[in-house]
C-alpha cells in the first residue's frame, strides 16, 4: 500500500516538474495561467531580485561597522536602497498584472480572468530557480533546455 502511494507521488511530482498540467494544483491550471507564467518567466523583472535584495541589507545591517561609517551605511541602505526597491516592486507588480490580465484577456476571451494579474505579480517576485511550476522558458522567450 505504501509502496504504491510513493510510486504514485513519485509519477505526481516528475509530472509537475515536467510540466504537464495534468499534475498541476488547481490553481496553476488553465492556457490564461500558462500564459501568465510564460510571461513572467521570460522577462528579466526587477521583482524577482527583491528577496535577494531583502537578505543584503539584513546582512548589511548586522555587519559590525566602525563608528563613523555605521550610520552612512545604514542612512543609505536604509534611506535609499530600501524605499527605491519597494517603490520598484510595487511598480513592477501593478505593471506585471495589469498587462498579463489584459493580453490574456485578449487571447483568451472565454476562460476566466479571476486572479490572473495576481498569479503573475507573485510569480514574479519569486526567486526564478523557486518557481512552482517550474519556468519552462528563459528569458527572451526561449524554451528551457531538457536536463540530462
Amino acid at each position: 500500500m505504501r509502496a504504491k502511494q510513493a510510486a504514485e507521488r513519485d509519477r505526481a511530482r516528475k509530472g509537475m516538474l515536467a510540466g504537464d498540467e495534468k499534475y498541476f494544483p488547481v490553481r496553476d491550471r488553465g492556457p490564461a495561467r500558462k500564459f501568465a507564467r510564460d510571461w513572467v518567466d521570460s522577462r528579466r523583472l526587477p521583482s524577482q531580485y527583491f528577496l535577494p535584495f531583502s537578505l543584503l541589507i539584513l546582512l548589511l545591517t548586522w555587519i559590525p561597522w566602525p563608528a563613523g561609517q555605521r550610520e552612512v551605511v545604514l542612512y543609505w541602505v536604509m534611506l535609499t536602497g530600501w524605499p527605491i526597491m519597494m517603490v520598484g516592486v510595487l511598480f513592477t507588480s501593478v505593471y506585471v498584472s495589469w498587462k498579463v490580465k489584459k493580453e490574456a484577456t485578449a487571447k483568451f476571451p472565454n476562460e476566466p480572468m479571476k486572479g490572473v494579474g495576481f498569479y503573475a505579480a507573485m510569480r514574479a517576485l519569486q526567486i526564478r530557480k523557486l518557481r512552482f511550476p517550474p519556468p519552462q522558458l528563459l528569458p527572451g522567450g526561449r524554451p528551457v533546455p531538457p536536463k540530462k
